[in-house]
């Protein structure tokens, strides 16, 4: 076993950590931006390793998920069309009845407030969901 050990042998958050310091760019730093602002958000986050290399963040359900590609930091939220955008910053996946994400180029300034808000915002609706989920189960 090396010293980092296998990848099933790491948790999601040392994954993440990795992935960031693969990327050794602007995309890594830009994740990691966005990151610590979810734990600053929502410190009670839970991170997830998925689909073969996608950090996702969940709490009573899923927030968000972070995808790295070449020119793009896509942050795509589980249940974005539900939710309200008063910055605006959702700018892909508008198509679709479910999610919504923001796509981050290079360069771009991250609009914190307006991520934090829809960070708590989507935990907000999560947990929303989870107990109307239990009072149906009563």
């Amino acid at each position: 076993m090396s010293k980092s050990g296998t990848e099933e042998e790491r948790t999601p958050s040392q994954l993440i950590d990795q992935r960031i310091n693969e990327l050794g760019d602007w995309r890594g730093e830009m994740l990691s931006r966005l990151r610590a602002l979810i734990r600053q958000t929502d410190p009670d986050a839970i991170e997830e390793w998925k689909w073969r290399g996608v950090p996702v963040w969940y709490h009573d359900g899923m927030i968000c998920t972070g995808e790295t590609y070449k020119k793009v930091v896509k942050m795509t939220f589980a249940k974005g069309a539900a939710l309200d955008d008063p910055s605006g910053l959702f700018n892909s996946s508008l198509e679709g009845n479910t999610r919504r994400a923001i796509d981050f180029h290079e360069g771009e300034e991250v609009d914190e407030e307006g991520f934090k808000a829809l960070i708590r915002a989507a935990v907000k609706l999560n947990q929303s969901s989870a107990r109307g989920s239990s009072r149906r189960r009563d």
